[in-house]
């Protein structure tokens, strides 16, 4: 009978020590997700108050995350929506086209942007860019004298600097960890596609159409589209410096393996361009590789700009793609 005692005693025992373990156990797990919250929350509050320098080294100071936003062009519009500010977003550029939720936002106009009509969004930030200043001076110093914080974003010349813009936007806006996701995407993107074309033993030549005949300008050395043709291995056949107008003899001449369209007002432009005189002859439109690109995934430093990489390596090496 003593043991029977000692045995209920024991048990009752262990399990109010059990009890009592699961809630010193449970507070403390409690407590620690309250401080774990307490960090995130202070983490996001210490982001603001802070002060951007923006491209022509004006300094920008903001309390908090903006809750109405102005972009001014279509790059800084795709990287806002890709943060996810979508609510945040009162007005945009007149050319903004993606994403498609874009298309429903107020319009500010284009390079002749209306003043007024900004100003009576009562925007706490409107994010212009760089490739503006010159045209539209005027009307941004009439933003910054109605009090409007005005950011000038960098127009960036390679990959590095679009991380980089993303980066500064992400700061701006309250989304910085978001900002490193989309970045982190990129990267990926770019490596997978660069994994892929390291494979090619046939370095192709190559000829990138950004209007049509008889103006036809192609991007040289240090342009956006050469790094492009760097990175994946590919060899431009003009080697001016920047944008260089090139004629349709020139063309025919130097032979290019492949033609790159980044134009769309032209209609049947793939055509049009194999028509052209002596073409015929070229090994593009010999091996049907005249091929037109979507120039928004190339041309705007934002999101999209590693798929453009993509796409531009498909259509120079559709062999290392499986097409």
């Amino acid at each position: 009978m003593k043991k029977m005692w000692q045995f209920w005693l024991t048990a009752i025992l262990a399990t109010f020590l059990l009890a009592a373990c699961g809630t010193d156990s449970a507070e403390k797990d409690n407590k620690s997700a309250t401080e774990t919250s307490q960090k995130e929350e202070q983490t996001t509050e210490a982001a603001f108050p802070l002060i951007l320098k923006d491209a022509v080294g004006n300094d920008i100071t903001l309390e908090k995350a903006p809750e109405k936003i102005v972009s001014m062009i279509p790059s800084n519009t795709e990287i806002l929506f890709a943060l996810g500010l979508n609510d945040e977003i009162v007005g945009v550029n007149d050319w903004d086209n993606y994403p498609e939720e874009a298309l429903e936002k107020e319009k500010i106009g284009g390079q002749e942007f209306n003043v007024e009509k900004i100003v009576s969004m009562t925007p706490d930030i409107v994010f212009a860019h760089e490739s503006m200043l010159g045209i539209s001076d005027e009307g941004l110093q009439q933003l910054r004298d109605a009090g409007i914080n005005v950011f000038v974003v960098k127009n960036a010349a390679d990959f590095d600097q679009t991380y980089e813009t993303i980066k500064t936007i992400g700061q701006a806006t309250g989304k910085t960890e978001e900002a490193e996701t989309i970045i982190k995407d990129m990267k990926a993107k770019v490596e997978e596609v660069l994994a892929k074309t390291a494979t090619v033993e046939n370095k192709k030549r190559v000829l990138i159409e950004n209007s049509d005949a008889p103006e036809i300008y192609a991007p040289g050395k240090n342009t956006f589209m050469q790094e492009m043709l760097d990175m994946i291995g590919a060899e431009n056949i003009v080697t001016e410096e920047g944008w260089a107008m090139i004629s349709p003899e020139e063309i025919v001449s130097q032979n290019p393996d492949v033609i790159l369209i980044m134009y769309s007002y032209v209609p049947d432009i793939i055509e049009s361009v194999k028509n052209r005189d002596g073409f015929s002859d070229i090994t593009a439109v010999k091996e049907d590789a005249v091929i037109q690109v979507d120039e928004d995934l190339t041309s705007r430093t934002g999101p999209r700009l590693a798929t453009g990489l993509e796409e531009v390596a498909k259509a120079i090496y559709p062999e290392a793609f499986g097409e």
